[in-house]
């Protein structure tokens, strides 16, 4: 088990019904704000608010620079997956996106691989469940959304058929377009390596 080693990430979305679940790909040795970014593409939310990862009662979150004044997370840029996992033990960590509505995702390791030289990473291999829209209110919020637009008698039925429409399919996932952000972030990362290589290799 290396820093360039793959691991297959499962990823849940607590509290929600139906399903939001995620599984991808990453190298073990990604930092923690990179795996924010591969989280926000694979579940299609729009990285518009706030964010921490918890593990072993420790948070790590986007660099501030009043953290030398302050108790608050630990910088997300200097820490990896592997090191917190390596450090608190366990298989899983939490994620929380939006301090506001609270979502908290659940992420499990489920499989190491070994390194594949050349391979992109991250990739999606599967997507159940439509992530909730932002700002709907967290889980609590989502679950009386999806009531009010089913219901047309719903007090709150034309505010959210207003606001979103009626149309919202929790179970349908644009599973093209999940992919196609995941396989950019894969991209830049290759893009990246290949040019920090031809730099190192030059005489």
């Amino acid at each position: 088990m290396t820093a360039t080693s793959i691991v297959r990430l499962k990823i849940t979305l607590d509290d929600v019904k139906p399903v939001v679940m995620r599984r991808v790909t990453v190298r073990f040795g990604i930092r923690l704000d990179r795996l924010h970014r591969v989280l926000q593409a694979a579940m299609g939310w729009t990285n518009s608010h706030l964010w921490e990862f918890r593990a072993g009662g420790t948070g790590w979150g986007p660099r501030d620079p009043q953290d030398d004044f302050r108790d608050g997370p630990h910088d997300a840029t200097k820490a990896t997956l592997l090191g917190v996992l390596s450090d608190v033990g366990g298989k899983t960590i939490k994620y929380l996106y939006d301090f506001g509505d609270g979502w908290e995702h659940t992420i499990k390791i489920e499989k190491i691989f070994p390194d594949v030289p050349g391979l992109a990473q991250p990739f999606l291999l599967e997507a159940t469940g439509r992530c909730p829209p932002e700002d709907i209110g967290g889980p609590w919020g989502y679950a009386e959304f999806l009531e009010a637009i089913a219901d047309p008698m719903h007090a709150r039925h034309a505010e959210f058929a207003e606001w979103h429409g009626i149309d919202f399919k929790p179970d349908v996932v644009d599973l093209k377009a999940l992919e196609a952000r995941v396989e950019a972030i894969a991209e830049r990362a290759l893009r990246s390596t290949t040019s920090v290589k031809r730099k190192t290799s030059k005489p």
